[in-house]
């Protein structure tokens, strides 16, 4: 017998059977499955899922927030460590010995030479006595605080071999030395190297492609370094007792335009500064006026120290001594005179003829090198010149009428040339002698004249001035020079009005050569 539906089984699909056919058969019944409550068991197990979950990413977030902990503390000790790395190298760098570019420059004064034989190396190497010497000696061992220093004067009056010299008596101790340079980034990586820093590039954040220096400007770079100087400078003021000291040669190296400008406006704001605290004296070296007058504005603390050639009597008796020493000669006092007359007291000269087998001989290299200098850069070309020629030949010819101005002015003060003084013009007098303004720097810049610290012109050198002489006493010269000044206001004269002139034809070859009358002789 057919058996009861609501015994059947939740969820199962029943069938009737019979002997019926499938026609006649009554449809199949669905019944939907009855949820009973989940028991005790199947409730602890869900619960013991989700506190699993949950310990698995509390531990997962601890790892996470202990490596990041972990992480910046490495970093922010790393940072510690490198900062105070970097002002440890710097203060390395003005400790007692000689870095590689002060030992360059000091040569077998500072390496290689035994110490018994550095007295006769020293012989040698300075053997004229400078009366600026002890100036130096006290700005370099830091008697005199207080003030940052320019030391001016013409080329190769040895202003480099004092601060050296002076360098020298304390064995370096406090003393960092750079050559300056006209490129920014050249200079940015000559003052790294001088200090020691090196602008972060040896930072290891550079591995995680942080910001690197070289981003950066040259200008910034400086800034950096020199604020790492001065926290040294804090630091070993109570120490040393004695400010620290930075030297910075041949600053008119830098370029004349807004770049050096601004680099020159930073090392005297810094200059200045340091000065009146006495935390480091900088002291600048220069060839050349135009970085005084630059400096001169902005100036409170700055003392200028102005190195010359040597007086006649020094240098004479310097040069007898060394021949009598290191060549075994006797030298005549007139010769010693003639050496004098011809080359002055410029040190740079007196090396060279002290050492050279002929004196008079290598005197007179000097002066024709000296007066070639000059003929190829500023002689005047006379009434034949073209008219391309015109600016060229307005400097030229501003040069010469200042050379024969200045011969001028030695024939009234003999007196003076004999004791090795030149002669000299105001700045403002040369000026207007040459009807320029702009003309007599680009001359000091030419190594052809030279303006002191004082504003006073005059010859580069003793042999610039027998060049001038020798040249302003030629045959012909005050016609040539009078022809030059013509064909110039001719031309001049020509750019500014129309006129109609005859004249007649040319022959086949096309024209007369222009014949030379007057030349300036070697």
């Amino acid at each position: 017998m057919p058996r009861p539906l609501y015994r059947a089984p939740r969820g199962w699909i029943l069938f009737p059977l019979g002997k019926r056919s499938t026609r006649l058969r009554p449809s199949f019944a669905y019944l939907p499955p009855q949820f009973s409550e989940p028991s005790q068991g199947s409730n602890g197990k869900s619960k013991e899922e989700r506190s699993k979950f949950a310990r698995s990413v509390l531990e997962g977030s601890t790892v996470a927030l202990i490596s990041l902990l972990g992480l910046g503390l490495g970093g922010y000790a790393y940072s510690l460590f490198y900062k105070r790395k970097v002002m440890d190298k710097i203060e390395n760098a003005f400790s007692r010995g000689y870095s590689s570019n002060e030992l360059v420059a000091l040569g077998r004064v500072a390496f290689g030479t035994s110490p018994d034989k550095i007295g006769e190396v020293l012989a040698k190497e300075y053997w004229v006595p400078r009366t600026e010497q002890a100036t130096v000696d006290d700005i370099v061992n830091g008697k005199a605080k207080g003030r940052y220093y320019l030391i001016i004067g013409e080329r190769g009056t040895g202003k480099r071999a004092l601060l050296l010299e002076a360098m020298r008596k304390i064995h370096g101790d406090g003393i960092a030395m750079m050559e300056a340079h006209n490129d920014l980034e050249v200079f940015r990586i000559r003052l790294g190297k001088a200090l020691d820093y090196e602008f972060h590039e040896d930072y290891i954040g550079g591995m995680f492609s942080i910001r690197g220096p070289r981003d950066s400007t040259p200008l910034l770079d400086i800034e950096r370094a020199l604020n790492q100087m001065e926290k040294v400078a804090l630091k070993m003021r109570q120490v040393r007792g004695r400010p620290l000291l930075l030297v910075i040669n041949n600053i008119h190296l830098f370029r004349e335009d807004d770049a050096g400008r601004d680099l020159l406006e930073i090392l005297q704001q810094r200059a200045e500064i340091w000065a009146g605290n006495e935390l480091a004296t900088v002291v600048f070296t220069s060839d050349e006026y135009w970085t005084q007058e630059k400096l001169i504005p902005h100036a409170t603390n700055m003392h200028i120290v102005h190195v010359r050639d040597v007086r006649k009597d020094t240098a004479v008796e310097a040069l007898k001594q060394y021949r009598a020493r290191f060549h075994n000669e006797q030298v005549p006092q007139s010769i010693l005179d003639a050496v004098f007359a011809k080359v002055g007291g410029r040190l740079i000269f007196l090396n060279q003829v002290a050492k050279s087998h002929d004196m008079l001989d290598t005197c007179a290299q000097i002066n024709r090198r000296e007066k070639s200098w000059f003929l190829n850069n500023c002689w005047i070309l006379g009434d034949t010149m073209d008219d391309d020629v015109e600016e060229p030949q307005k400097f030229c010819a501003a040069a010469i009428i200042l050379a024969r101005a200045l011969v001028l002015r030695e024939k009234e003060n003999k007196k003076d040339m004999e004791e090795g003084r030149l002669p000299e013009i105001p700045l403002h007098e040369s000026r207007q002698i040459i009807t320029r303004a702009d003309f007599v720097h680009s001359f000091d810049r030419m190594n052809v004249f030279h303006i002191d610290g004082f504003g006073m012109v005059r010859a580069d050198s003793v042999p610039m001035q027998n060049a001038f002489r020798e040249i302003c006493a030629e045959e012909g010269f005050e016609e040539h020079l009078k022809n030059t000044l013509n064909r110039l206001d001719e031309l001049e004269s020509l750019a500014r009005t129309r006129e109609v002139a005859y004249r007649e034809p040319p022959d086949r070859s096309g024209g007369e050569v222009p014949k030379v009358e007057y030349c300036a002789k070697l």
